[in-house]
């Protein structure tokens, strides 16, 4: 089989590990605050570009494009090299934040976003990859669980950015701000990571490849299509895009099986742990991000809080998550990664029955009190997942597999955000239903999607907020069921210690 220029115990001896660890740093923070800039500051894009038709598909695309190529460059890493692959996935970012900052049509701005989101396939899971060749793994625990409070800086500093950009100069530079520190953390990587280049012949599975590409592009496509032509599941054309999901999955398996350098190997899928966590982060994605995602919607229309106070309530979710990642990262080398699992995901359980509480007078504090909850339970899988999976392969193999793992969390997520978005909106058109002939003209859909208009009667106010609070339960129900399959999947973690393995030892589990 080619091999990719992986004789890599040299890596670890002769890269700068303090510049590699600050260009990771670096590329992980600007990826993750070019997006909360954007998506502040998208009312005032959408405005002077007059997109507003087009507006589902800034974000719908970058989502595509990023979980479209995530396996192809995880691939391609694996075969010519991480730092070729990682720094070409900048360069990408880099062009495509330049195209969004020269944009002056909607057309232009999705071109870029759609740049954008190849590069993005790549960073964060090559990150990991390039953290794993660097450093030994009791080292790698710890620096692993420490990149969770790094996300949060783009939370806290996004929103603020982008409004002194908009206010001082003008909404271009939300992109063009991305060149200086995309290029800074391309030079820090090229002088701080040295790789060393196989000469064997490699072959790319293209049609492997492609094959894939176009299996996800109609699974992906389809809530896509969903948010911003107004679709439903139950279109034909999105039944249609599905089954055409199935057929080429069906294809790309058949192809993958006579390759003889597959884009997706189908061993990967015969490894437990692979197989487990793929389930365990397509389940929590599916069932959870979209309750999450559409809460600021509860807390600005029910609670009455600002967007700004409605976004900050998920700090208490990082602010559970963040430490409990990082004693995680302390445990794992030393406690069976199964039991901390199992443990952990009990939280999320006893969070979600607190959600269930939730009323039209539910106070911030018991808000924050289960998302606190939630944060720890799911704490164990950021501190934990990629540790698992990168030492569950071989080196060789450790783009691809965490590539694939991280590909099943898009997927999930994707899927995830638009069922619950419909599910949601529909609960809450059935909660009105009684009331709506008492409504002004066109309230009723303005409900729905833009969120309780001011100047209603206080007993229209109260049943109107009494419909959001019963629609949101049925999400917490929902969620509470995919949560309790992830519980059940731990079990079938291995139950093993993270361990040192030396180059040319078996992977851990299989």
């Amino acid at each position: 089989m080619a091999m990719a220029p992986l004789a890599q115990a040299a890596i670890g001896r002769k890269n700068n590990k303090a510049l590699v660890l600050t260009g990771l740093m670096l590329g992980l923070i600007f990826a993750e605050l070019d997006e909360t800039i954007v998506s502040t500051a998208m009312p005032t894009i959408i405005r002077d570009l007059h997109g507003l038709p087009l507006m589902g598909w800034v974000a719908g695309i970058y989502m595509l494009a990023m979980t479209l190529f995530m396996p192809i460059l995880g691939k391609l890493a694996d075969l010519y090299g991480r730092k070729r692959v990682y720094l070409a996935c900048i360069g990408l970012f880099i062009a495509g934040s330049f195209v969004c900052g020269l944009a002056h049509s909607m057309p232009m701005l999705l071109v870029g976003r759609g740049i954008q989101g190849i590069g993005a396939g790549g960073l964060m899971p090559l990150a990991m990859v390039i953290l794993g060749d660097t450093y030994e793994l009791e080292q790698r625990a710890k620096l692993q669980a420490l990149f969770g409070p790094l996300m949060i800086l783009p939370q806290l500093l996004g929103p603020t950015i982008s409004g002194e950009l908009i206010s001082h100069v003008n909404w271009h530079w939300i992109f063009l701000i991305n060149l200086p520190f995309g290029i800074l953390t391309a030079a820090v990587m090229w002088f701080g990571m040295v790789e060393k280049r196989g000469e064997e012949k490699k072959r790319i599975d293209w049609l492997g490849a492609a094959t894939l590409m176009l299996a996800l592009l109609s699974l992906l496509l389809a809530p896509v299509l969903i948010e911003t032509q107004g679709l439903s599941w139950s279109s034909p054309l999105i039944i249609g895009m599905l089954i055409l999901f199935v057929v080429l999955t069906a294809l790309l398996i058949w192809i993958e099986r006579r390759v003889e350098e597959p884009i997706i190997p189908l061993h990967l899928f015969r490894n437990r742990n692979v197989v487990v966590l793929s389930s365990i982060v397509f389940i929590l994605m599916l069932g959870v991000m979209g309750t999450f995602a559409n809460f600021p919607f509860f807390a600005q229309n029910v609670m009455g809080l600002s967007p700004r106070a409605s976004g900050y309530l998920n700090l208490a979710f990082m602010g559970g998550a963040i430490p409990f990642s990082i004693l995680v990262g302390f445990l794992i080398t030393r406690v069976a990664y199964r039991t901390i699992f199992i443990l952990s995901f009990t939280l999320p359980i006893v969070a979600l029955a607190l959600m269930l509480q939730f009323d039209i007078d539910v106070s911030v504090i018991f808000v924050v009190v289960a998302f606190v909850i939630m944060g720890v339970g799911l704490g164990a899988l950021f501190g934990g997942d990629n540790l698992i999976v990168q030492e569950s392969v071989s080196k060789e193999e450790s783009g691809i597999a965490l590539s694939t793992v991280q590909l099943f969390q898009s997927i999930g997520a994707s899927i995830g955000l638009s069922v619950f978005g419909s599910l949601l909106a529909g609960d809450i058109k059935k909660g009105i239903e009684g009331i709506a002939d008492r409504l002004p003209a066109g309230t009723a859909g303005e409900i729905q999607t833009g969120g309780i208009p001011k100047g209603l009667a206080p007993d229209l106010l109260e049943h109107v907020k009494t419909a959001f609070s019963g629609a949101y339960h049925n999400l917490y129900v929902i969620s509470i069921v995919f949560v309790c399959i992830a519980f059940v999947l731990c079990w079938f973690l291995k139950k093993e210690v993270l361990q040192k393995r030396e180059d040319g030892d078996a992977p851990l589990a299989h």
